[in-house]
């Protein structure tokens, strides 16, 4: 397995935050988690309101503790609201069910990270995710 590191998780800030003032975002909070859901680096942008490094990091962190984007765990919660609804208490980083937190994986498909992006709407955030790991040369989760 691969490893995900910090020149690595800077880029996808810097370039996740880049592709955020392409298309005129507000301003965004980009967390990029290793496979275990520890930090590897966190940048919020000026203006960001104060809750943001704790969606952010949901985002991720959640996708990581159930192997499938923050996209997909939203859909599962339409089905299993209970369900989705009952994490939070039991992930000590959050599981939020919006996208925007994408799976990074390494060639064979194993997990190496994730990223969780907040700010504007979560089709925006996944975009900017999206943008951040393939400037780092990455793969997202498919």
């Amino acid at each position: 397995m691969s490893r995900l590191t910090l020149a690595q998780a800077n880029t996808i800030i810097a370039a996740a935050l880049e592709r955020g003032a392409e298309i005129g975002l507000k301003p965004l909070s980009v967390a990029v988690l290793d496979p275990g859901g520890h930090l590897i680096a966190f940048q919020r942008q000026d203006g960001a309101s104060t809750l943001r490094p704790e969606i952010a990091t949901a985002k991720a962190a959640g996708a990581l503790g159930l192997g499938v984007s923050s996209r997909t765990i939203g859909e599962m919660a339409a089905d299993r609201p209970s369900f989705i609804g009952s994490l939070g208490p039991i992930s000590p980083k959050g599981v939020l069910p919006a996208a925007g937190g994408v799976i990074i994986v390494d060639g064979e498909g194993l997990p190496i990270g994730a990223v969780g992006i907040t700010g504007d709407t979560s089709d925006n955030d996944e975009d900017c995710a999206l943008a951040g790991i393939a400037a780092a040369g990455l793969t997202p989760q498919e």
